[in-house]
């Protein structure tokens, strides 16, 4: 791959990374609720839904959803639902100690199922990458080898970005000690949500 081809991935990449989605909110949040240490095993979820749509999306599917209007909508549906529930659940968590309680922390697994879940959540990334991908692949050269190099530096950019908004939801943290700017928050996070499953609903293929 020529290097000046990889920069302008990469900084397209990297600018995508950053805007803010469900993806970013809920490490975010993790790391608010649980700590950046526990909010790793978030990441891990994410990363893997991440990984995961991407091989998809190098296999065929992203074509196939694009071909398929009605398995699209199937999977968008399914993930407006949970971007829902998201919302619904953050607008209603507990607040004061009671919703530190170190007693009351999620399972390791748990934490990576949720973020698992967050990330699969949008069928649009597979077609993202179906979109994106080809436009930085030379078909004279191998495609495998290129094709690593471009999940490699997704995933590498994507930790990168959700390393930043743990650190941001760390230093928030002691701000939203008080229980009413922890409801606050909690409303705003339900509403974030609310409006990325809306956004999701109202996309096309």
């Amino acid at each position: 791959m020529a290097m000046h081809v990889w920069w302008l991935y990469v900084t397209a990449v990297f600018l995508i990374s950053a805007t803010p989605g469900p993806n970013m909110l809920h490490v975010m949040v993790q790391s608010i609720h649980h700590g950046p240490r526990r909010a790793l095993f978030s990441m891990a979820g994410l990363m893997s839904a991440v990984l995961l749509c991407l091989l998809a999306s190098a296999a065929g599917l992203g074509a196939l959803l694009k071909a398929a209007p009605m398995l699209y909508d199937a999977l968008r549906y399914a993930g407006v639902a949970y971007l829902v529930w998201l919302g619904i659940k953050a607008w209603r968590a507990p607040v004061g100690d009671g919703a530190r309680d170190p007693h009351t922390r999620r399972s390791a697994g748990a934490l990576y199922a949720t973020g698992l879940a967050t990330g699969l959540s949008n069928p649009k990334l597979i077609i993202f990458a179906a979109a994106l991908f080809p436009q930085f692949i030379d078909v004279s050269l191998p495609f495998w080898s290129q094709l690593g190099i471009l999940v490699a530096s997704f995933v590498v950019i994507e930790a990168f970005w959700y390393a930043v908004y743990a650190l941001g939801g760390r230093s928030l943290a002691a701000w939203l000690a008080p229980a009413n700017r922890q409801r606050l928050f909690n409303r705003a996070t339900g509403v974030m949500f609310l409006g990325f499953g809306g956004a999701l609903l109202g996309s096309r293929v």
